[in-house]
């Protein structure tokens, strides 16, 4: 049984990029918004580690205090009311370099608007990502707590790894890969409530 929840998980959730073809995210804009693409979201609870945030869950989720690069500190009561997208990556992934000049755009377009994107680095020397971000010119803000994250989100090892969340603070999807631009602005609808 667990099995074919698992399979019907897979067949269910948005594809990237780098596994071949347009990922689900295409036929969910076709649907009207990235919301209308379908979650096993009863299977997701059911494969959810205990105490990790579960796909579709309809509680907000709890971050954990977070220091980002340039020291400054986000609280976990910083996030209320906030759409979010974080995406985890590393300097030396290649996917990472194509999909995250999508995630500035988006950094960008959403300036001033009730949504944060945060990037979370696999990386363990602050002054390589610092210099690497710099000479890729990201200005989304970044936080070297990946691995905390993954644990607190239940996220999978692949990179780039694309995490959403609502206004209210519910995890939407897990998105493994790199995603295409369009693609990634079209989160910006979380901070609108649409999605």
């Amino acid at each position: 049984a667990v099995a074919e929840v698992a399979a019907e998980r897979a067949s269910l959730s948005p594809r990237s990029s780098s596994a071949g073809g347009r990922p689900a995210l295409e036929s969910a804009r076709s649907a009207g918004s990235v919301g209308d693409v379908g979650f096993a979201l009863g299977s997701a609870r059911l494969l959810a580690p205990s105490g990790v945030a579960a796909q579709g869950e309809t509680r907000p989720v709890e971050w954990p205090a977070l220091t980002l690069l340039d020291g400054t500190s986000l609280a976990p009561q910083s996030w209320r009311g906030q759409a979010a997208v974080l995406v985890v990556w590393s300097t030396t992934c290649p996917f990472c370099r194509r999909h995250n000049p999508h995630v500035e755009k988006l950094h960008r377009a959403v300036a001033g608007k009730p949504m944060r994107v945060l990037g979370a680095a696999l990386d363990t020397d602050p002054e390589a990502v610092r210099r690497y971000a710099r000479e890729q010119g990201y200005t989304f803000p970044v936080t070297l707590q990946a691995e905390l994250l993954r644990t607190r989100f239940g996220l999978k090892r692949a990179i780039p790894m694309t995490v959403t969340f609502d206004r209210s603070g519910r995890l939407l999807q897990r998105i493994p890969g790199e995603m295409f631009e369009e693609d990634v602005l079209e989160l910006a609808q979380l901070a609108e409530g649409r999605a």
